[in-house]
């Protein structure tokens, strides 16, 4: 099964099921243009509603991991590494924090540099 959810946890299930398919993607395990479980089967086989599957796979779509084309079902997005997107999304979020801080990028890169450091 591609997902297991765990009800003792205080993780709500919608992003259990949002990690594990994240971690899938990035270990490999389903590849670029795999399709995922419709979002009803993986439902029924989770025992969760309909609704939270598709929050989850919702999610999945707005951080790039999947991609819906309606009736062929929800993909692994083609896109590049997940990781890499998620790490330039960053990126440039720290750049527009510290612009808006009015830091210098000499000072925004020796964060940056000690951060890396640590």
């Amino acid at each position: 099964m591609l997902v297991t959810l765990d009800t003792e946890s205080a993780t709500p299930p919608y992003e259990q099921i949002r990690t594990q398919v994240r971690e899938a993607v990035q270990a490999g395990t389903l590849a670029p243009g795999a399709k995922l479980p419709p979002v009803r089967r993986l439902a029924q086989e989770l025992g969760v509603a309909a609704n939270t599957v598709a929050r989850a796979y919702k999610e999945l779509e707005a951080d790039g991991v999947v991609e819906t084309r309606g009736r062929n079902g929800t993909v692994v997005s083609p896109h590049g590494d997940v990781t890499t997107q998620a790490a330039q999304q960053a990126a440039t979020a720290y750049v527009e924090t510290v612009r808006h801080l009015g830091l210098p990028d000499k000072e925004a890169r020796a964060l940056i540099d000690a951060a890396l450091g640590a």
